[in-house]
């Protein structure tokens, strides 16, 4: 009879799971993180691991993330950049109305 490989670690206790669907899937990663950890050191990882894994640690995976995270922030500045456009209008279009009620004008805006 064949001795089956003992884990080297204590088996972990199982957490309950999250309760917005945010933390589970958070959690389900983690697990899957752990696993494929697990498959690294002990030498059972599939080839689709190990690539993925150096993809990852690639520098240019780290230049597409930079690049994705600096589109996400230019995204960001444009929209309040248009925020503050139509605070702007909004707030031109009320002094001019105050103008014309204070030169005694009906309000004709």
């Amino acid at each position: 009879m064949a001795l089956r490989n003992q884990p080297t670690t204590p088996p972990k206790r199982r957490q309950p799971p999250a309760k917005t669907p945010e933390g589970r899937e958070m959690q389900l990663m983690a697990y899957a993180m752990d696993l494929a950890e697990q498959q690294l050191i002990d030498g059972t990882a599939t080839s689709q691991v190990i690539t993925h894994f150096l993809k990852a640690a690639s520098s240019r995976d780290q230049l597409e993330k930079t690049r994705i995270e600096a589109e996400i922030r230019l995204q960001e500045a444009r929209r309040q950049n248009l925020m503050g456009q139509e605070d702007m209008k909004q707030l031109m279009e009320d002094a001019l109305k105050a103008m014309t009620i204070y030169q005694g004008r009906d309000d004709e805006y």
